[in-house]
């Protein structure tokens, strides 16, 4: 920069000179020139070198017949590159791309993905907006979770589309205060782990045991599955009624009582929660504490599957309401707790 201001001050100076000085001084310059481009096979030039021959070269016109160190299509070049470049700097702008979104938004798109494989981005737009999530789809799109094609339901959703169709029986055994035997029979409906119905007898046979379904869905109101082991109480007249309802029968495999686990469950949980702590007379005595744990279990007894409510349903009840009380059920092997206005 100093360098060009010097030449700057002496081009004013030269002004004031007579025209021969101006020729021999051009002369000499001249001749200098021409050693230095003998001796140095590629001069060094600096940015400040290059834009005065760009400006020059826009206002001199035969700037091109005094060049000597480099080529006139050099500096052509070299007003392109900075032209490029003075419209780079003019178009920036402070954040590049586009706006980055909320950390929430991102995680709802992928887990509206991951919890619905069958919608793509244009459903999971639509219902941002109904939510008043305004992004493009092509957003919604970047953030989805990958899946396999064709997407498939997880087998969660695919056993509860199938429950209201499905039920499970058994029997298991009650030893009473005078040493005899008696049989619960159950039959378990697997969409709200309602049991559909229940009883007991000490001789249970095939034909009693049709008899118990029979009960359990009548009016044409019978599922499509039921889920049995392989006991020899399912005999062929068990079979053939079963049949005439229009109800598939699934058998376990033998020894297998882990393949028909929510009757199993729910077995362990009358053993566990009631009878294990009583003694039982007869079959009106045990009918009847079997029935009031059912009622226990349907009305009050939260379930984890169930999102922590009864099969039958409870109301959240509010604290405005007034204080808890306890209500003893089951003959007070267990309470349910309330809200009772004072």
């Amino acid at each position: 920069m100093i360098i060009l201001l010097q030449l700057t001050l002496k081009t004013l100076l030269s002004i004031f000179q007579t025209r021969q000085n101006l020729v021999l001084e051009n002369l000499a310059l001249r001749q200098q020139l021409a050693v230095l481009n003998h001796s140095a096979k590629r001069p060094h030039l600096t940015p400040t070198d290059r834009m005065f021959w760009v400006v020059l070269s826009r206002l001199w016109s035969h700037w091109s017949e005094t060049l000597l160190i480099v080529q006139p299509k050099t500096v052509v070049r070299w007003h392109r590159q900075g032209f490029r470049c003075y419209w780079a700097w003019k178009s920036r702008v402070q954040k590049p791309g586009r706006p980055n979104i909320d950390v929430t938004i991102q995680e709802l798109i992928r887990n509206m993905s991951r919890t619905n494989p069958l919608w793509g981005a244009p459903r999971i737009h639509g219902e941002l907006l109904k939510l008043d999530i305004h992004f493009s789809q092509a957003t919604v799109s970047k953030y989805m979770i990958r899946t396999r094609k064709p997407p498939s339901q997880s087998w969660r959703t695919f056993l509860s589309n199938h429950l209201p169709d499905l039920v499970s029986i058994d029997f298991f055994s009650v030893p009473t205060a005078t040493f005899h035997i008696l049989y619960v029979f159950i039959v378990l409906s697997h969409e709200r782990r309602c049991v559909r119905h229940f009883n007991v007898t000490e001789y249970p046979t095939a034909q009693w045991t049709a008899q118990q379904v029979i009960e359990a869905f009548p009016f044409e109101t019978a599922p499509r599955y039921l889920l049995r082991d392989r006991d020899s109480i399912y005999g062929s007249e068990f079979r053939h009624r079963i049949a005439r309802m229009g109800i598939e029968q699934v058998c376990t495999a033998p020894r297998s009582p882990w393949q028909n686990p929510y009757v199993e469950r729910l077995i362990g949980s009358v053993r566990r929660e009631c009878l294990n702590h009583l003694i039982i007379w007869d079959e009106s005595h045990l009918r009847r504490i079997v029935r009031n744990y059912l009622a226990y279990y349907h009305g009050s007894r939260t379930h984890l599957s169930l999102n922590k409510d009864a099969p039958e349903g409870r109301v959240q009840e509010s604290a405005r309401v007034g204080k808890i009380r306890a209500i003893p059920v089951v003959g007070g092997l267990h309470h349910q707790y309330t809200r009772q206005a004072a």
